[in-house]
């Protein structure tokens, strides 16, 4: 069973930056996609960067399209997540996952066994 274990969350002041890891118990270019979802306080988790791994296609959400950058190294069957130029609205847990894939108008689907780390969490203060 894959296990996914998220880090590098914190709390930085806004406009700084910060990379999130998401390192797998398998090999990650295994999986169809993967993908970082996020959820803000009292809101709905929302996918907000997804990667094809055969591909390297990526897809983020107009809400953070341009300063996030998704990315993964198989060789340390890792994922990524840089987030530049952040804002107080980009607070919240972060989870990474397999098999959640972005698709079309921001659409996200399941392409089979998902796996979901457990969050990191990520404070955007002044």
């Amino acid at each position: 069973e894959e296990v996914l274990v998220e880090s590098g969350g914190g709390s930085v002041q806004p406009g700084g930056s910060l990379r999130l890891s998401c390192v797998g118990s398998g090999s990650v270019s295994n999986t169809f996609c993967l993908a970082w979802i996020r959820q803000a306080p009292g809101k709905e988790r929302e996918g907000i960067a997804g990667i094809y791994t055969g591909s390297g296609s990526t897809m983020y959400a107009d809400s953070v399209k341009g300063r996030f950058t998704i990315s993964q190294d198989n060789a340390k069957n890792t994922l990524y997540l840089q987030m530049n130029s952040l804002k107080p609205e980009d607070t919240g847990t972060y989870y990474c996952a397999a098999n959640f894939c972005p698709g079309l108008s921001g659409k996200w689907y399941s392409a089979g066994m998902e796996t979901w780390g457990k969050g990191t969490l990520v404070t955007i203060s002044s």
